[in-house]
């Protein structure tokens, strides 16, 4: 097999570029995430498809789509669970003591992100997995509930750092699925907690990389080899 030059990426926000503007506190593409430094080193052609809220079934029906539709590549990047694992929280605020899922239950995560790489290295494509960027908590809380009843939310959770974890435990699922299906991964989560601050890496939102985060995110794609993968 030769050297793997077209690259599709999918993905939601993080891959995508998202920022909040600090000016109307809105989201808005910022992306300083370096596709074209990231292509020259290892002499690829990328197409980045990353959308914001997309999850891993929305993802993987559209990756599906442009494969059948005849669009080739060699490697294709997927970057999902940050939505994945994301709760209704005014569902959770008006009632708070009722059973609440996330947006993909994890075993469903976990049954569609394989089905996927299996989908891929059928038709001799390289899938290579991310893992998550750590997010802030409190920021979170503070951003995504902000007008809802907080006591309730708080009641549910248990506390602010159930967030974290629940986030934490997508992005280890992701690390499992690589492991089990023999993927490649990019150890993006690593790559953030080597800095003392991840508040510094972060919107306001606690969960969006602003730009010295995607910053790490460059320096991990840049380090990372892919050149000369094949399907395993």
């Amino acid at each position: 097999m030769g050297a793997l030059r077209n690259v599709g990426v999918f993905g939601d926000s993080i891959l995508k570029g998202i920022q909040i503007d600090t000016e109307n506190k809105r989201y808005c593409v910022k992306n300083y995430i370096d596709i074209e430094q990231i292509s020259q080193k290892h002499s690829l052609v990328v197409n980045n498809y990353s959308i914001f809220g997309c999850t891993i079934r929305k993802g993987g029906l559209m990756l599906q789509k442009r494969i059948d539709n005849g669009k080739s590549y060699d490697i294709v990047v997927m970057e999902y669970g940050g939505n994945d694992c994301d709760f209704n929280w005014k569902e959770i605020a008006d009632n708070p003591d009722a059973e609440h899922t996330p947006n993909t239950p994890l075993d469903v995560f976990f049954a569609t992100y394989c089905q996927i790489i299996g989908m891929l290295k059928k038709c001799f494509i390289v899938p290579v997995l991310t893992n998550l960027p750590p997010l802030e908590p409190q920021r979170f809380f503070d951003w995504f509930c902000k007008g809802l009843n907080k006591n309730n939310i708080l009641k549910w959770l248990g506390g602010i750092n159930t967030i974290y974890r629940a986030q934490e435990t997508y992005s280890r699922m992701v690390e499992k699925i690589a492991l089990k299906t023999k993927t490649h991964l990019v150890d993006l989560r690593s790559a953030f907690l080597k800095h003392r601050r991840i508040e510094d890496l972060l919107c306001e939102d606690g969960t969006h990389p602003n730009t010295a985060g995607q910053k790490i995110i460059t320096e991990t794609f840049l380090d990372f080899k892919l050149q000369n993968m094949a399907v395993v």
